[in-house]
């Protein structure tokens, strides 16, 4: 499929709803990463607050700061040409006042060159997340398992699974809708549940472990190259195991290396003859 040219806009979320078009989006938080997504035609890019796991080493989200996302949205910014590149809030960014919550949210547009964030939530927050739009910042929301919350949640679980929660989950979905965002994520609902969000609200539900009723879906692209070890979420397609490819390359690396393989004359550089002849005279 062509690539469409220009810079992907909130309004083409909500036109691809009307139109049926599935949503592409892939987190990145490098330039490297994030033009060879661009270059693939992904319609999105989220610079998630999922960097403290995957690249930054941290056991959750939660020490992730403002700092550090603004640093990442920088370089993927810099990166994607096409893509709508979100910034995710991090915890306590928004959540200790509305005021901070806008100047923050401001920071990925002014500072970092993000074209809208991410924040999580739902009727609690719908207050907040109607103040940044009025500033002029579109926000995607993030419903369902919200990593940031794992603590009141009891953990990384399935949410809405019950009837009670899964309506919960459809009038947080029309709050936020209502506030103004112009999608919203939902992460680990019952496909049932994402399907009734998605018929009811009138933007576009971006699914990761909801089914495939959503109007797009996200993955964090470490899990579909295969490049971070150790647990998958059933969420997570793998489309490649660049880990073991990796390993094997860096082995190989080092093996030739110790067996004097590496460097070869062809990556080497020679002195011209007449020069060496005088560079070696005693």
């Amino acid at each position: 499929m062509k690539v469409a040219e220009g810079r992907v806009t909130t309004a083409d979320f909500r036109r691809w709803k009307e139109e049926g078009r599935p949503v592409t989006m892939l987190t990145a938080y490098d330039f490297p990463t994030a033009r060879l997504l661009d270059e693939a035609g992904i319609d999105a890019i989220l610079v998630g607050d999922s960097v403290g796991n995957v690249v930054l080493g941290y056991d959750s989200t939660l020490p992730v700061t403002m700092e550090e996302m603004l640093h990442h949205t920088r370089a993927v910014a810099r990166g994607a040409s096409r893509a709508l590149v979100i910034g995710d809030m991090p915890f306590l960014s928004y959540q200790v006042s509305t005021a901070e919550a806008v100047r923050n949210a401001g920071r990925f547009l002014k500072e970092a060159g993000a074209q809208a964030v991410k924040l999580e939530g739902g009727q609690e927050v719908a207050g907040t997340v109607k103040a940044i739009v009025n500033s002029g910042i579109p926000v995607m929301g993030h419903i369902g398992l919200t990593p940031q919350y794992v603590h009141q949640l009891g953990g990384y679980r399935v949410q809405g699974r019950q009837a009670e929660a899964a309506r919960r989950l459809v009038s947080d979905a029309v709050s936020l809708a209502q506030a103004g965002v112009f999608a919203i994520v939902l992460e680990c609902v019952p496909a049932e549940v994402a399907k009734k969000i998605t018929a009811t609200i009138p933007v576009p539900t971006i699914g990761i472990g909801a089914g495939v009723d959503c109007d797009g879906q996200v993955l964090v692209t470490h899990d579909l190259l295969g490049l971070y070890g150790g647990f998958s979420p059933k969420f997570a397609k793998r489309y490649a195991n660049l880990v073991e490819e990796i390993k094997r390359a860096l082995e190989a690396f080092r093996a030739e290396v110790l067996g004097r393989e590496f460097p070869g004359p062809e990556h080497s550089f020679s002195m011209p003859a007449e020069e060496l002849a005088e560079f070696l005279k005693e």
